[in-house]
């Protein structure tokens, strides 16, 4: 084989330009398409930079292989480039104004016949799934993965300018709840134990700041075994970072130069201050915790309005410290029945347990699920509200709090799309600010920790947590803080608390008993009392920042190898069973049921 071995690469076929006529060039890629014309054969040779036209004469002896060369075979050329003649030049190509006149021709390697066209977009996700080594050859990965690279290029060239260290902490590590289910890993040596995989490093960052390193950063893989949505995947990247002596002001005024750095670079727009909006005004404006400020359609407070009517539902939500929230759509005075009845539906899926509806068509006329129960006038009145231009539709939800606020953020989410009253062409940031530090788990009858229980409650209610006041609990307010950007939060952190009795006052408002937090957390809690600084943290989704900067839907489409919506890897066909001897080896038996459908050869008696 002369390529490779004695005639080595001298650029990539996407590099060239006018400017290398004359040049010869040594050339090694997949063919794209190819051309036979009978005197010459024409090849698009295609690398991670591109494509280039390559001119192939048969009857030179050194490429009589020309007519053997099918699409997707790797081959090497060596030719001249010269510039196309007038009239030949592709425009569509950065390449175009140039080819290479071949003068010699070797196959590296065959291919068969791939199941898809590389860059054909209308070729099914499951396929592209299966195959994801021959979706990488597309220009669309390969762009997004390149782009992936520059990102994680700059934050690290970002971070290391404002002092920050790079450490890299353990893979296999001691299960720490937060949240999510872990992805546990039994030990051979140890039978009978196991690892966890990190959700996050959330408690080995901090443990780095009680070492002294005082700035640290990684891009930390972390692992989480929940359900998938468009935006999620089983194992991710985060840029995880801790700030020492810092509070809340300093770590967020950090991340926005890194937010103004990143934006800068790709999108070469200058973001700005971002601004801050609390919890609570996000959740009453926009539904969300994470709402998409590129365009309108605010939710508002119905409750006063709606006090007394004498509607069982309104009353009976209101008599129970519920909301009655609404958002107006003028665009609505065309909605047909079966449409508004889709949105009833879409409504329900995200919790609430109906919607009322209000609509006056464009001849005045008003139709409404309620007009049988309100009086005519109330239904007007609470439609003006909504919609003070008089015509339109009005949608309202009368629930708990939270899940009127959800339901209705679902509801917006999905009419801004329907009808295209995002603006695409901007970014639109914001810092959310003072979340609660509890939510009470109705299920389990106790408080869990809205964010972790490693965050610090601001320094008034810091007292009321010593002493176990679980009157303030619902109204004490965290030092939290999530970035977020076009409806997606890209980076969420918190100061930390840094004093070991405070710690212990947040594990004992958990409800874990002395002994439970010794066990989950014991090695931490030792670490915090020999003199802990005052730290915070935060962590951005590499995979959601790159998918925002790509202007693509899905992070699928920005990770090299990602898994299905059933934690699936199409190509690799994982998660699969394993052997009987391997099982017997962890000291590990699995269920009857389990092992038959997992199709385990195994040992009832192992």
């Amino acid at each position: 084989m002369k390529f490779v071995s004695e005639l080595k690469r001298t650029t990539y076929c996407g590099l060239l330009r006018a400017s290398h006529d004359g040049q010869v060039v040594n050339l090694m890629g997949w063919v794209d398409t190819r051309r036979d014309h009978g005197g010459l054969v024409f090849v698009d040779l295609r690398d991670r930079e591109g494509l280039v036209q390559i001119v192939l004469d048969p009857n030179n002896a050194d490429m009589a292989q020309a007519h053997s060369v099918r699409g997707e075979f790797v081959i090497g050329v060596r030719g001249t480039v010269r510039k196309r003649p007038e009239g030949m030049i592709n425009k569509k190509l950065p390449t175009g104004e140039v080819e290479v006149v071949a003068t010699h021709l070797e196959i590296l390697s065959e291919a068969k016949t791939p199941p898809f066209q590389i860059n054909d977009e209308n070729v099914s996700e499951n396929l592209r799934l299966k195959y994801r080594y021959l979706d990488i050859r597309s220009a669309r990965l390969n762009q997004h993965l390149r782009l992936r690279h520059e990102i994680v290029r700059t934050v690290r060239e970002t971070l290391s300018n404002e002092g920050f260290i790079e450490v890299e902490t353990p893979i296999l590590y001691k299960s720490t709840p937060e949240g999510a289910r872990d992805y546990l890993v039994p030990s051979r040596v140890n039978q009978g134990t196991f690892y966890a995989l990190p959700q996050s490093p959330q408690t080995l960052k901090q443990l780095l700041m009680i070492g002294g390193m005082d700035r640290y950063f990684q891009i930390a893989r972390c692992f989480r075994d929940e359900d998938l949505r468009a935006d999620r995947q089983p194992e991710f990247s985060q840029i995880d970072m801790e700030m020492s002596f810092v509070d809340q002001d300093d770590i967020m005024a950090v991340n926005e130069k890194l937010a103004q750095a990143l934006w800068k670079k790709f999108r070469g727009v200058d973001i700005g201050k971002i601004p801050r909006m609390s919890f609570n005004e996000a959740m009453n404006r926009f539904g969300n915790d994470k709402p998409d400020l590129r365009f309108g359609l605010e939710l508002q407070d119905l409750g006063a309005i709606c006090k007394n009517t004498g509607f069982k539902v309104f009353d009976d939500v209101l008599a129970k410290n519920g909301a009655i929230k609404g958002l107006g759509l003028p665009q609505g005075a065309d909605f047909s029945r079966a449409q508004i009845d889709k949105l009833v539906e879409l409504s329900k899926k995200a919790g609430a347990k109906g919607l009322v509806w209000i609509k006056v068509d464009k001849e005045g006329k008003l139709t409404s699920a309620v007009g049988k129960v309100l009086p005519e006038e109330k239904v007007k009145e609470i439609f003006n509200k909504l919609v003070p231009e008089g015509k339109g539709a009005a949608f309202i939800v009368a629930d708990e709090w939270e899940k009127a606020c959800n339901a209705l953020a679902a509801l917006r989410l999905h009419l801004g799309h329907e009808l295209k009253l995002i603006d695409e062409a901007q970014d639109r940031f914001l810092w959310v600010v003072d979340f609660p530090s509890f939510e009470y788990d109705a299920e389990n009858k106790r408080w869990a920790a809205r964010h972790h229980p490693f965050t610090s409650p601001q320094n008034q209610y810091i007292e009321d947590l010593k002493n176990s006041n679980e009157k303030v609990f619902p109204e004490m307010l965290a030092k939290a803080y999530d970035l977020v950007c076009n409806g997606h939060e890209i980076g969420g952190g918190s100061v930390r608390i840094h004093r070991s009795d405070v710690q212990a006052a947040m594990f004992k408002a958990l409800g874990l008993s002395m002994e439970e937090a010794k066990d989950k957390f014991g090695f931490f809690m030792e670490a915090l009392s020999y003199g802990t600084p005052p730290h915070a943290g935060i962590a951005w989704g590499v995979d959601r920042l790159t998918m925002i900067l790509a202007r693509t839907e899905a992070i699928r489409d920005v990770i090299a190898f990602p898994k299905t919506a059933k934690a699936t890897d199409l190509m690799s066909e994982a998660p699969n069973a394993v052997s009987r001897e391997q099982l017997i080896e962890l000291g590990i038996r699995l269920a009857p049921s389990v092992e038959k459908a997992a199709g385990t050869a195994s040992d009832a008696n192992a």
